[in-house]
């Protein structure tokens, strides 16, 4: 199946308050995979030039339709 992946870096947290907003790190871009989750992980591993704290990574996916 066909799914459209987006990866989002989140602000940090400073006392409570937030840095900023979310700022789009990869995507969206298309990845063929059996389901949602192998969709994700998939576009994080083939993708190693994305430098951001994976704690702070929020990735977002969709069938493409």
């Amino acid at each position: 199946m066909l799914y459209e992946v987006a990866i989002l870096e989140l602000p940090k947290k400073v006392k409570d308050e937030e840095e900023g907003q979310e700022r789009l790190a990869l995507g969206p871009v298309f990845v063929i995979a059996k389901d949602h989750q192998s969709a994700a992980i998939s576009a994080v591993l083939d993708n190693p030039e994305i430098k951001i704290d994976r704690t702070r990574m929020q990735v977002l996916v969709r069938p493409f339709v």
